[in-house]
C-alpha cells in the first residue's frame, strides 16, 4: 500500500515585544484540517495545518500583517504527494498482473505447472491480495458481473476435466465462469471441441452474499449443450497420444467422405434443445473473492484451492 509523506508542523517562532504595546495581538490556535485521499488503501490524514502570525510593533507604519493560511498550499501539495504514490501503486499492479499471467504460459490453466512454477504464481497472487483495489468485492456487485475464463487454478478437482484436453481429437476450449448480480445467478461452463462438433457442459447456480468478500453458492441444474456440427471436417495430420505421433494420414479417405451426411445432419441436432438436469439439494459450496478489478478476479474456494480469472475482452488474455 502507498505510504503518504507525514506533513509536520512548522514551529511558530515568538518574539519580544517593544516595552511600549500595550496590547498583545492574538494568535490564532492552529486548526486541524482532515482530508480523506481517493486512494486504494485507507484513508490517511493530513496533519494539522499552521496559520502563521507575526508580531509587529506599534510604530509599524504598515500595521499588523495580516495572518498567512497555509491550509491551501498544504493541501495542494498533499494531494499532489497522493497522486503520485497513487500512480506508483497502478503502475505496481499493472505490472504484477501481467508477471502472474505471463506465468500461466505452458501450465494449461494449472493442470501442467510445476513446482516450482505454482510457488511463483502463489506469490505474485499475494502481493496482488495485498493491494487489493476492492475490499469488498460484494459490495462492489456490478464489478463482478460479466464472462470471467478460467486462466488458472490449483483446484485438483478441475485436473481430471482439463485432461480430457489431452486425449486424441478432444479439447477443452475454454472454462468460464458468468455472473449476473442482478438475478445472483452463476453459471460455470465448459467448452469441448473435436473434429466434427462442439458441445459444452455447464452448471447453473444461484449465490448469497454472506460477507464483504464471500458468497455462498448453491448448485441447482446441469445443462449438456447441444452438439454443434462442423459443416467442414478438418483432419489434422497426426495427433499426439501417451507420447506418441499417430498418423491420421490413412483415415482422410473416410473423413471426406463423411462430409455431406455431417452437413445435413448438423442442421438436425443444432436445432435441439439442449439436455438439463437436476443437481443433488446438498451440492453447495463457497467461494471467496480476494481480488477485483475490472479485468482480474482472484477467488479462493472452501477446499483451499485458488482461482484466476480475466474479464471476457480483457487485453490480458492474450498472453495467458
Amino acid at each position: 500500500m502507498s505510504i503518504i509523506s507525514q506533513f509536520y508542523q512548522i514551529p511558530i517562532k515568538s518574539h519580544t515585544l517593544p516595552s511600549q504595546i500595550t496590547s498583545k495581538p492574538q494568535l490564532l490556535s492552529p486548526t486541524p484540517v482532515k482530508s480523506t485521499l481517493f486512494t486504494t488503501g485507507a484513508k490517511r490524514g493530513i496533519p494539522s495545518n499552521i496559520i502563521k502570525v507575526k508580531a509587529t510593533s506599534a510604530d509599524d507604519e504598515r500595521g499588523p500583517e495580516k495572518p498567512t493560511n497555509s491550509i491551501a498550499s498544504n493541501g495542494s501539495a498533499a494531494v499532489a504527494v497522493a497522486e503520485e504514490e497513487t500512480g506508483v501503486e497502478v503502475e505496481e499492479i499493472y505490472r504484477l498482473k501481467n508477471q502472474l499471467v505471463d506465468s500461466f504460459y505452458g501450465t494449461d490453466r494449472g493442470l501442467k505447472a510445476s513446482t516450482e512454477t505454482r510457488a511463483e504464481i502463489v506469490e505474485f497472487i499475494t502481493q496482488l491480495e495485498a493491494m487489493n483495489p476492492t475490499p469488498a468485492p460484494t459490495d462492489a456487485l456490478p464489478l463482478l458481473n460479466g464472462k470471467w475464463i478460467l486462466a488458472y487454478t490449483s483446484f485438483a478437482g478441475l485436473f481430471p476435466l482439463l485432461s480430457q484436453g489431452r486425449l486424441p481429437l478432444v479439447k477443452v476450449e475454454e472454462i468460464s465462469q458468468t455472473i449476473d448480480s442482478t438475478n445472483f445467478t452463476v453459471q460455470n461452463s465448459v467448452q469441448f471441441s473435436g473434429p466434427l462438433a462442439t458441445t459444452s457442459l455447464s452448471t447453473n447456480a444461484k449465490f448469497e452474499v454472506r460477507s464483504p468478500k464471500r458468497v455462498q453458492i448453491k448448485f441447482e441444474e446441469g445443462v449438456v449443450g447441444t452438439p454443434q456440427i462442423t459443416d467442414s471436417v478438418v483432419l489434422p495430420e497426426n495427433v499426439e497420444f501417451l507420447g506418441q505421433n499417430i498418423d491420421l494420414t490413412p483415415l482422410k479417405g473416410l473423413f471426406d467422405s463423411v462430409q455431406d451426411t455431417a452437413s445435413s445432419v448438423a442442421k438436425t441436432i443444432s436445432n435441439q434443445p439442449p439436455l438439463k438436469f437436476n443437481i443433488s439439494q446438498n451440492a453447495e459450496s463457497w467461494l471467496l473473492t480476494t481480488y477485483l478489478d475490472q479485468e482480474l478476479r482472484i477467488s479462493r474456494g472452501d477446499a483451499g484451492s485458488v482461482f484466476v480469472f480475466l474479464k471476457e475482452g480483457s487485453l490480458l488474455l492474450n498472453n495467458a
